[in-house]
């Protein structure tokens, strides 16, 4: 009888062992990814994409990661360097016919104005969406084939919140990319 109980005992002793490290094993290791996931910043994400080896195959991906590009210019912390690689990030999403109203020295310098700005109002974006595919409308215009995908950004001034809607319009390349030719402010619907 002693002896069973001897058993008994070792084998739970044995299972709540294997069990206890298992536990800690799992949570050690998720634990670790958890950081990892931490250090790696939006900017560090957002530098890290190759849009010349991965570019979004569809105008809402191109408008999303434009969106995660300028939300991160006035909500994240980055060095003079990051915020000109961001610049050149976004660029790249952008059409040669905008890009050539907009050189890149000449977008630099009003991108730092508008930055500066927010930061002295003390605003940022809080969000932003991006509309849903069913709901981009395709048209072939002069011959282009474009898409206009809406957007909306959620501020906040101080102690205010803003929404502000725009419209994007972009317009397929010789090599199938969609890329942003304009965009402009619209009026959002009610129910948004």
């Amino acid at each position: 009888m002693k002896k069973a109980i001897r058993i008994t005992i070792s084998v739970i002793l044995c299972v709540g062992i294997v069990c206890g490290y298992y536990y800690y094993l799992s949570n050690s290791n998720g634990n670790h990814a958890q950081e990892e996931e931490k250090e790696t910043s939006e900017v560090d994400k957002i530098l890290a994409k190759d849009f010349s080896k991965e570019y979004p195959t569809t105008p809402r991906a191109v408008v999303k990661w434009y969106n995660r590009i300028i939300t991160a210019y006035y909500s994240e912390e980055y060095t003079d360097e990051q915020l000109e690689q961001m610049a050149d990030q976004a660029r790249m999403l952008m059409d040669d016919e905008l890009l050539s109203y907009n050189p890149r020295d000449v977008y630099l310098e009003s991108l730092k104005a508008d930055i500066e700005d927010y930061k002295i109002r003390k605003k940022e974006i809080v969000q932003s969406s991006v509309s849903d595919s069913n709901d981009i409308t395709y048209a072939t215009v002069g011959g282009d084939y474009c898409a206009y995908v809406d957007a909306y950004y959620f501020s906040r001034e101080a102690s205010d919140y803003s929404r502000t809607y725009e419209q994007f319009v972009l317009r397929r390349d010789e090599d199938g990319h969609w890329k942003i030719l304009s965009f402009r402010l619209t009026e959002g619907e009610e129910n948004e």
